[in-house]
């Protein structure tokens, strides 16, 4: 999850800390830091960190360090939004020009495009040289790299745009590149789509093939979740039902790639979990909003009597609201409070909004005007 705790200048702050050493010492495999900006030009929100290269490093080998305590594994996931750029810091821009309902950006060119893996190896370098054992490449979620994949977003008519290879392509050469930034030592995952979920965007068909062509570049994992967050669109647990969301796609990806696989989404019980992994479908599973109702959620699941997390129930909420709501919990777990029980999808979206605002003069102060 983007738990956007940065301090509105691309830095960890205390808080951010304590919130990946409170699933560290309960028993979490691994933490992915949602939404670690690879540069300050297109950010998702303006709590993201940023890998830069004036950035504190002894905050950051703070933060790589708390997730790290007993064993537990934490990775950056490095991200770009591209046309889903925070706007008041940033002049989006992606594949292809958009001017849609809620949506404007720019045609990234050639030259911006050939410079893009070059940004996330030195980011990932970074990472490695402030103690994280790992990072993710985010490839999913309607993210740049996700808009590249999608030949919805993707109109392009050079090497970058039409058949699923080169729609790929760039994604391709970012892990050859954080490859070969970071060495055979620390891994190197990627969060993809199954399938954007809308009418013409990218199908399963083509994500099954686009994974198996980059898991050959020296992937470590292959992180399967799916949705995006283009405006209007509903998200992956408004079109479920019940249960997980991307199984049956993660078993056919295994089938045929040699890469570890892990499937994000939807998990809510230890036997959901339990039988995605003892049926061969996936190696792993990745937990967002059950750690979040529940942070010692690992140690529960482990001990004599898996006892599953109790998931609040909304009969309303604005758009954006339920998201706001967890991401306000997490707040909430780094500071260690309680003090918000009976906080409702638009109390939290008043105040996730209220936050975003408050960091915007700081990332300008830190980073500049968008150009």
């Amino acid at each position: 999850m983007s738990d956007s705790l940065g301090d509105g200048a691309g830095q960890p702050t205390d808080e951010q800390c304590e919130l990946y050493r409170r699933w560290a010492r309960a028993d979490v495999g691994l933490s992915l830091i949602g939404e670690v900006q690879v540069g300050p030009r297109y950010p998702e929100k303006p709590g993201n960190l940023v890998l830069a290269e004036n950035r504190d490093r002894a905050k950051f080998e703070q933060l790589a360090a708390a997730g790290s305590e007993g064993g537990s594994w934490i990775w950056p996931q490095l991200g770009h939004a591209g046309a889903l750029a925070f706007e008041p810091l940033s002049n989006p821009a992606g594949p292809s020009a958009l001017d849609i309902a809620g949506l404007r950006c720019r045609e990234l060119t050639v030259a911006e495009i050939e410079a893009i893996p070059q940004e996330f190896a030195s980011a990932a370098r970074r990472a490695k040289n402030d103690g994280f054992r790992g990072v993710e490449v985010h490839a999913g979620h309607g993210f740049l790299l996700s808009q590249f994949l999608s030949p919805l977003f993707n109109r392009r008519t050079d090497g970058y745009g039409g058949s699923i290879e080169a729609r790929c392509r760039v994604v391709v050469e970012i892990v050859r590149a954080v490859r070969g930034a970071v060495g055979p030592d620390v891994a190197v995952g990627m969060r993809i789509n199954s399938s954007d979920q809308l009418d013409g965007g990218l199908t399963e068909d083509d994500s099954a093939m686009a994974i198996e062509i980059i898991a050959s570049e020296g992937l470590d994992l292959v992180d399967i979740s799916g949705g995006t967050y283009f405006p209007g669109a509903p998200s992956s647990s408004d079109r479920q039902a019940t249960g997980p969301y991307f199984v049956d796609f993660a078993r056919q990806v295994r089938e045929n790639v040699s890469v570890p696989v892990m499937v994000t989404g939807g998990f809510k019980t230890f036997r959901q979990a339990h039988d995605a992994v003892a049926s061969g479908a996936t190696d792993a599973v990745g937990l967002a909003r059950a750690l979040v109702v529940d942070p010692d959620l690992a140690s529960h699941w482990f001990g004599p009597e898996p006892v599953d997390p109790v998931f609040p129930h909304f009969d309303e909420s604005p758009p954006g609201g339920v998201t706001a709501w967890y991401t306000m919990r997490l707040a909430d777990i780094a500071a260690a409070t309680q003090d918000h029980p009976d906080r409702t999808p638009q109390d939290a979206l008043r105040e996730y909004d209220r936050r975003d605002e408050e960091r915007i003069a700081p990332w300008i102060r830190a980073f500049g005007a968008a150009e």
